[in-house]
């Protein structure tokens, strides 16, 4: 047998194949917990997400003369289309989900080249676009089964996502803002943070209260468990989720210590909206992040302090894809500045 001529002699059996499986397997936790709390809306919009997916990366491989198979079975548009499926309401009508994955994956991918050469995170591009194009539908979402009184069956789903209404309950008495959303509207009007938890919990019981404000906790914590899982795979690199929440905590604590009736503590900011989602599961994305090992933690940071900034002062309850983006400019000047210097030369 031929020995090759020169080392090192690395091995690495993590295909981007085998790393989108882990990402998916590490998502399951949020996916049922979305399940348990809000019902099947989210199978739905998952599946509808999927099928855009397999269309408009056939037709987008096809045009750009490339192979289709082995790049349709990476999954890697798989991964785009479920981070941005975690981001829209499980009610939105289907052509939402549709024109996100489609614009995702055509402008956030395959316009720049496809996979490795895309300067974006295509699922947050996606995001953005919807939040922007269509706002009544991006933020209309639904309550807590236990609260509302309805699970929604996949049925109802399939009904209320294709047509607007369901047979079995009121539509208009399920929906609802999500906590991050009625905090931004109650101190917009002079309310304290003390007394703006109170009706996002709608606490008519302590049972309610630990559903209606704690779900989207819950969720969090779920989001918390994969990325774990994750980092205990060396799927993603620590500096991601460190330098994210540890900022995003730090400008919580700050401000909540200067004015607690008008900044909301930092367990609250760090269990609402797609905290643990985005720091997790999006931001560690490999290709539109930061490369060096200072340039991600600068690049996590970052994107923690925009994300607090836009949450407390901006127009949107969540600003994490306008957060992402405005760090995925900033990339290529962090990398430059944080290359580490090579052993016997001058930086």
């Amino acid at each position: 047998m031929p020995i090759p001529p020169s080392s090192p002699y690395a091995h690495n059996d993590q295909t981007v194949r085998k790393v989108m499986l882990q990402v998916q397997l590490a998502a399951m936790p949020a996916l049922l917990m979305h399940i348990y709390l809000f019902g099947f809306g989210i199978v739905v919009q998952w599946l509808l997400a999927v099928v855009t997916y397999l269309v408009v990366e056939y037709s987008m491989l096809k045009l750009r003369g490339r192979p289709v198979m082995p790049f349709l079975t990476d999954l890697s548009a798989l991964i785009t289309v479920t981070g941005l499926v975690f981001c829209i309401p499980p009610t939105a009508p289907w052509w939402v989900v549709v024109t996100g994955s489609a614009f995702a994956l055509i402008f956030g991918k395959h316009i720049y080249g496809g996979l490795g050469y895309n300067p974006f995170n295509p699922a947050m591009l996606g995001y953005a676009f919807l939040i922007i194009s269509f706002p009544v539908q991006m933020t209309t979402w639904i309550m807590p089964s236990e609260i509302s009184g309805h699970y929604l069956g996949f049925m109802d789903a399939v009904q209320v996502i294709f047509t607007g209404a369901l047979s079995s309950a009121d539509f208009d008495m399920l929906t609802g803002a999500t906590p991050l959303n009625e905090m931004r509207i109650g101190i917009a009007q002079g309310v304290t943070v003390a007394d703006t938890l109170a009706p996002i919990a709608g606490h008519t019981s302590q049972t309610h209260y630990w559903l209606g404000l704690n779900s989207w906790a819950w969720i969090n914590i779920a989001f918390l468990v994969g990325g774990i899982y994750l980092l205990y795979k060396r799927t993603i690199r620590w500096q991601f989720p460190v330098g994210f929440l540890g900022s995003l905590f730090l400008m919580a604590w700050i401000f909540h210590g200067y004015n607690p009736e008008m900044y909301p503590p930092a367990s609250f900011v760090l269990l609402s909206g797609g905290t643990m989602l985005a720091a997790f599961f999006i931001i560690t994305d490999p290709v539109s992040a930061s490369t060096t090992p200072v340039g991600r933690f600068i690049y996590a940071c970052g994107i923690g302090v925009l994300v607090y900034v836009i949450r407390s002062w901006g127009t949107f309850p969540d600003g994490l894809a306008f957060a992402i983006l405005l760090m995925n400019i900033a990339v290529p000047l962090i990398d430059q500045y944080t290359q580490p210097r090579v052993f016997g030369h001058k930086r």
